[in-house]
């Protein structure tokens, strides 16, 4: 664990927001961002039990951690969001831009694809830019004199470079292709100041894969050359390494976390 230690030394007294941090990836993210030294601003639209128990998991490790609930689907809610969290200590230092839309577990499931289209568009597109403009704008003020940058990481996918068959390929690569290309122009509007990568994992076993039928248990299995599912530890800790002054040259940035992805043609039942 050098590695956490050294950047726990670095990273002393920063803060870092991550969004959608009360379950699966969000929740590894921030655990793995707090144990790097940072003061961590834990958010749920609302599963504010999933945050208070990321939240706790933070201060028993001797962590500072503060919860803050919103509602990414309505608009008005964003610029609070993010007054919110600067109010916390003054200052962000790294966001992730982790929430996104379930429908693919929750109530959401059963909606049209119209439906599930536009709340996946307000939720993880419609946030993730205004939320990058308005604390990119802050952070770019605090971090114009300075030798170090301020951070945003967002939240693509895989296969929204390489397309997907069936609904789920098509909102997803619609909806996170969207994310991965404002990214590239979020870092060219942003620097110097600011850096902003996006992060584009493949198969993670998070609630969805949990609950998954044998057929996609083994197609998330074939398509990486590493013969496994990717875990929400494996995004984690390249988030950590984004965030930290070892990637102070990385910008605008798309970085698959899929464990090399290996072709082939597959039918799900």
């Amino acid at each position: 664990r050098r590695l956490t230690k050294s950047m726990a030394t670095k990273n002393a007294r920063r803060v870092a927001v991550v969004t959608g941090s009360s379950s699966g990836i969000g929740r590894a993210a921030a655990l793995r961002l707090a144990s790097d030294g940072y003061d961590l601003i834990v958010h749920a639209a609302e599963n504010r039990l999933g945050a208070d128990e990321t939240c706790a998991e933070i201060k028993k490790n001797s962590g500072a951690a503060q919860v803050v609930l919103s509602d990414f689907s309505h608009a008005d809610a964003l610029n609070r969001f993010v007054d919110q969290c600067w109010q916390w200590r003054g200052f962000i230092d790294v966001w992730f831009n982790n929430a996104g839309a379930d429908v693919l577990t929750g109530g959401a499931v059963s909606w049209k694809f119209e439906d599930k289209l536009a709340l996946l568009f307000d939720v993880d597109v419609r946030s993730s830019l205004v939320l990058s403009r308005e604390i990119g704008s802050r952070m770019q003020k605090r971090f114009q004199s300075e030798q170090r940058t301020g951070c945003i990481i967002n939240m693509g996918w895989d296969q929204a470079l390489l397309g997907m068959g069936g609904d789920s390929g098509e909102l997803f690569s619609a909806v996170k292709g969207a994310v991965m290309s404002a990214t590239r122009s979020l870092a060219q509007t942003l620097s110097p100041a600011v850096r902003v990568n996006c992060v584009a994992p493949g198969w993670i076993r998070t609630a969805w894969g949990e609950q998954a039928s044998e057929s996609w248990q083994h197609r998330a299995r074939e398509e990486s050359l590493l013969d496994r599912w990717g875990t929400p530890d494996d995004v984690a800790d390249v988030v950590s390494f984004l965030a930290s002054d070892a990637a102070r040259f990385i910008n605008g940035q798309i970085i698959q976390i899929n464990g090399g992805f290996r072709y082939s043609r597959h039918e799900i039942d």
